[in-house]
């Protein structure tokens, strides 16, 4: 699983962001940024050249599935494929979700479940690349490497097993209003922070009891951030969302 991620990083300056999929009642979406500490274009031409740390062990394949093909109501917000992210600069060429196939069904357990209280899962991340991971720690400042996984361990998103997300309302389409923002590297993302408005924790409290029913754990620093049980059956991946095949229509 050590092969490029060509078609995922561009290796110059990004020509245009791609488009995240969105509902026309959605607005665009308030985002948390960083200074990075190296620029990311320097930073994208060096991971290229990066490995991810080699692994042993009895691991599963890769089975990686595209989560738009679970539930035609689990809708996108891919952060990372936009300039509407902590770095402020596209780092995936495609807008896609993709995770191990055991982990995907079980989050689309949660989603039905949560259909039935007139809310639908809106999916910031799931599988990432080893490359990005490197680029975010290498990025952001060095008191805030609690919110990036370190690329010398890897991420359980690196091993499809992690899913970043959050609520939309059915009827209207809006995401729900937690008590921080996505990717906020501050006291408020914890899943346990007392702060904010009563509806705003109860809405984030929720999506943690559906994930959690569905043997999801939340991590102790994000409450958008999900890990699935069997994280650790599979190993560090960098392969590209093009190798992974698309709904069929």
């Amino acid at each position: 699983m050590a092969a490029a991620c060509a078609a995922l990083l561009l290796p110059g300056p990004l020509a245009r962001s791609a488009p995240a999929q969105t509902t026309a009642q959605t607005p665009a979406p308030p985002v948390f940024r960083i200074q990075p500490v190296r620029p990311v274009d320097e930073l994208r031409r060096l991971a290229a050249k990066e490995q991810p740390p080699q692994e042993r062990g009895a691991f599963l394949p890769f089975d990686l599935i595209d989560l738009t093909g679970l539930d035609p109501l689990i809708r996108l917000d891919i952060r990372y494929a936009t300039a509407n992210n902590f770095l402020g600069t596209p780092l995936y060429t495609e807008a896609r979700a993709v995770m191990q196939r055991s982990a995907a069904e079980a989050l689309e357990r949660a989603h039905r479940q949560l259909q039935k209280q007139g809310y639908g899962l809106l999916i910031h991340d799931g599988y990432r690349p080893w490359a990005v991971t490197w680029i975010f720690w290498q990025a952001t400042p060095a008191d805030k490497h609690q919110f990036v996984a370190n690329p010398a361990t890897g991420s359980r998103h690196n091993r499809g097993c992690a899913v970043d997300l959050t609520l939309y309302d059915l009827k209207t389409g809006r995401p729900a209003d937690m008590p921080s923002l996505y990717d906020e590297m501050t006291e408020r993302a914890s899943p346990n922070y007392t702060g904010g408005t009563a509806d705003q924790r109860r809405l984030r409290d929720r999506l943690r009891a559906a994930m959690e029913a569905e043997g999801f754990s939340v991590n102790s620093d994000e409450w958008w951030h999900f890990d699935y049980k069997e994280w650790r059956r599979y190993q560090i991946g960098n392969v590209g969302f093009d190798a992974v095949a698309r709904p069929k229509p």
